[in-house]
């Protein structure tokens, strides 16, 4: 600044195979990333590579030197710096003369300007113990003052590190983890019951998604990996460490508006996107050809959405549940379908369809498995135009709601890769159940209005409907939807449509008899 005087610092920076491994600089800020003194010098010596002299390592200058000279640049060197360095050098030269002493068992002499061995890990300097006291400062701010945003400033360096393949990656998220671990918080609202706080979660769920980043990156030696299991092996069984779904409290929670409902849910984030140019970048490492980062991003994407798990305890793992599956399935839908990637999802349909108990789409699932409604809509809505039967039958598999069942298919256990459906005593606490019966609705509406002028189809899809979907509410707007679509002003009324229509409200009809009965009978004793 203009009304600042101006300062002279004193900056030395290492560097190791293209990496500054340390840094010092005498103004003496301190903080996690390098001061702006640090960054001027980083970059004049690469604009002006020639106005910096690199020399030899300084053993190698001295290996030169005869007798006179060594003993001049010694005494030259005192004289200079007499009053820091000759306490040092005397008891140097006491060790040396001496025949006994330790530095004289040792051959040779150390050199800090020489580098490390070419076998020597090297990383990118990083000041731990600011990284540890930023963190610590930033969580006891408890949210505020920007604190939130401050770590998630901190979570987005991380990543940057991944990407760069930087080792240090890991080491700042170890820290950052150690600082969450030891947060005086986490013992609080365990004594307590309570549940952490909704900014204190995502956190949590940031620093959950970077560590699986970092267990499953291909490029970390095994030693690593093993290394990093330990210690989080290690947190995992600390009392503090929260739970992932972070409901420690008995009192149930407030669900309303925990999740957008009704037919129009997620616009029986998804709807606006538009259509983005990825493109095919061949992955010449891997082995079937017409293979590319595309198509085996997008292949991994169908397996991670199909995969059969049970649905978690808490409110807030259930609510992640749904949103990331949302969030994956809304970026899929920014990409354009060509045929390579159409052959992707036919050979992912299919295999889901038969892959057994891995599958959330297979013959038999636990009666708990997280439903594919929302999954098996983008299936069916982009197998349509391609294959409509591998479509329709993935769309009707995935209506199942067996959690709502009160039989499960027991499974043909002649059949080794099928598991029988165990149904437990209890009946699980699905906080998120409406949310899922209205895109369990939202799939049968969309089969509906793709079936329009077909008939076996419209009567498979009524007998799916009828079959699975227990929610009076639903069934009614299924027929109101059902009627609509056959009465649409720009073509004849599809007949077998409006006798899906009837179907459907004659099934719900009775509940509103019941319903209505009911009122009038509380009306009258009032």
């Amino acid at each position: 600044m203009q009304s600042e005087p101006e300062t002279v610092c004193n900056v030395a920076i290492s560097f190791d195979r293209c990496k500054i491994t340390s840094v010092t600089c005498s103004c003496g800020n301190k903080d996690i990333f390098y001061c702006a003194h640090v960054v001027a010098l980083s970059l004049y010596r690469i604009r002006k590579p020639d106005q910096v002299k690199l020399h030899l390592p300084i053993s190698e200058t001295l290996f030169q030197m005869n007798r006179d000279q060594l003993q001049k640049f010694v005494q030259y060197l005192i004289t200079v710096h007499h009053t820091e360095v000759l306490p040092t050098a005397q008891k140097l030269a006491d060790e040396i003369l001496s025949q006994n002493s330790e530095i004289n068992q040792v051959h040779g002499a150390p050199d800090p300007t020489a580098g490390a061995s070419i076998d020597d890990e090297n990383c990118w300097h990083l000041d731990e113990e600011q990284v540890q006291e930023q963190v610590k400062l930033f969580l006891s701010q408890g949210g505020y003052h920007g604190s939130g945003k401050q770590l998630n400033l901190l979570f987005a360096k991380v990543r940057e590190m991944l990407k760069m393949r930087d080792s240090n990656g890991a080491r700042m998220l170890t820290l950052i983890t150690e600082q969450f671990m030891a947060d005086p918080r986490l013992s609080l609202w365990r004594q307590q019951g309570t549940a952490m706080t909704d900014k204190y979660r995502q956190l949590w769920d940031e620093l959950g998604a970077l560590w699986m980043c970092i267990v499953l990156n291909p490029h970390c030696k095994l030693e690593q990996k093993a290394s990093w299991l330990k210690q989080l092996k290690k947190w995992n069984s600390v009392d503090v460490c929260p739970w992932e779904d972070g409901n420690h409290g008995n009192e149930l929670p407030n669900l309303t508006n925990a999740l957008p409902q009704g037919a129009n849910a997620n616009q029986e984030n998804m709807g606006q996107c538009k259509s983005l140019e990825y493109q095919h970048l061949p992955a010449h490492k891997f082995l079937e050809e017409g293979e590319s980062y595309l198509t085996l991003a997008v292949e991994v994407a169908l397996i991670g959405l199909g995969q059969q798990r049970i649905m978690p305890d808490g409110l807030y793992a259930q609510e992640k549940v749904c949103r990331n599956e949302e969030q994956l399935i809304s970026k899929l839908q920014e990409i354009e379908l060509d045929d390579t990637l159409v052959k992707i999802f036919r050979k992912q349909a299919v295999f889901l369809l038969e892959a057994g108990p891995y599958s959330g789409l297979g013959e038999v699932i636990h009666r708990e498995s997280v439903p594919m409604h929302t999954f098996a809509k983008y299936l069916f809505t982009s197998l349509l135009p391609h294959d409509a039967e591998l479509a329709y039958k993935t769309a009707l598999r995935a209506m199942r709601l067996l959690v709502l069942e009160s039989t499960a298919p027991s499974g043909d256990l002649s059949r080794p890769h099928h598991i029988a459906s165990v149904v437990p005593n209890r009946y699980p606490r699905w906080f998120t159940l409406s949310h899922i019966e209205s895109q369990q609705c939202e799939l049968a509406s969309t089969m509906l209005t793709a079936a329009k002028g077909d008939v076996r189809r419209l009567e498979t899809v009524l007998e799916s409907i009828q079959k699975n979907i227990h929610s009076s509410s639903h069934i009614f707007k299924l027929a109101q939807d059902a009627f609509k679509i056959a009465t649409l002003m720009d073509s004849l009324p599809d007949i077998t449509l409006l006798k899906v229509s009837l179907e459907l409200g004659l099934q719900v009809f009775p509940s509103f008899i019941i319903f209505t009965v009911e009122e009038s009978n509380l009306t009258h004793c009032w």
